[in-house]
């Protein structure tokens, strides 16, 4: 890890971190504040896009304990594999490898342990805060300032039985506390059928062209 105490200065000193110009919107400021939490429910593309501005702007980035986390889409979207730090599989040093990175590492994105005592997470926060760092967390997180949320899904691409899968516009819903302001609500393309993370407009009402598959909204190919 020594590199790490050669991070870009490109957003060095700065008191947030830049995003995606799709997830701009959704969060307050426009940016990731710095000594935050954000948790997302899982591990999906959306965890990985919060991430990729500020990599793709110099950033360094550790992951822990996120095996399925899909690092080719993220790096499509901007996030530097040559910066970012794999521990697949912390097992019992959970904490450690996590404080570690904190400390080398702008961003970390972890899914924490089933049980993690409070007074653990309160240490971990403090450390976060020393180090100005961003911890983006698979799951939940007892007090986090903000918790991004997917609700409806709607994908193209399919026609009359056939077809693939091309793109998928999401309902996503983030809430906040203290000066993270109040929740809003905002549709994204995750992804677009570029594979790109962006903001989307509201679908059609049902019954143009869209249908429902399996529980979610299908919207066939023209």
């Amino acid at each position: 890890m020594t590199q790490l105490a050669t991070r870009a200065t490109v957003i060095a000193g700065e008191h947030s971190l830049p995003v995606l110009p799709g997830l701009r919107e959704l969060l307050p400021g426009g940016r990731l504040a710095r000594g935050s939490v954000v948790t997302v429910p899982d591990a999906g593309l959306l965890l990985l896009a919060l991430a990729a501005g500020a990599s793709a702007a110099g950033a360094w980035c550790g992951l822990a304990g996120v095996e399925e986390a899909g690092l080719l889409a993220a790096a499509d979207l901007g996030l530097c594999l040559e910066r970012t730090l794999l521990i697949p599989r912390p097992g019992s040093h959970w904490v450690p490898v996590v404080s570690s990175l904190a400390d080398g590492c702008d961003i970390v994105i972890v899914r924490p342990p089933a049980a993690l005592p409070a007074q653990l997470r309160r240490r971990m926060e403090a450390a976060l805060r020393r180090a100005g760092g961003v911890l983006l967390v698979a799951g939940q997180w007892p007090g986090a300032h903000l918790e991004l949320s997917v609700g409806r899904r709607q994908w193209s691409g399919l026609g009359a039985g056939h077809g693939r899968l091309r793109a998928c516009r999401a309902e996503v819903s983030v809430f906040g506390r203290g000066a993270a302001g109040p929740g809003q609500t905002r549709w994204l393309w995750l992804p677009a059928e570029d594979g790109a993370v962006s903001a989307a407009e509201p679908p059609a009402p049902a019954g143009r062209g869209i249908s429902e598959h399996a529980g979610l909204q299908v919207v066939r190919a023209r």
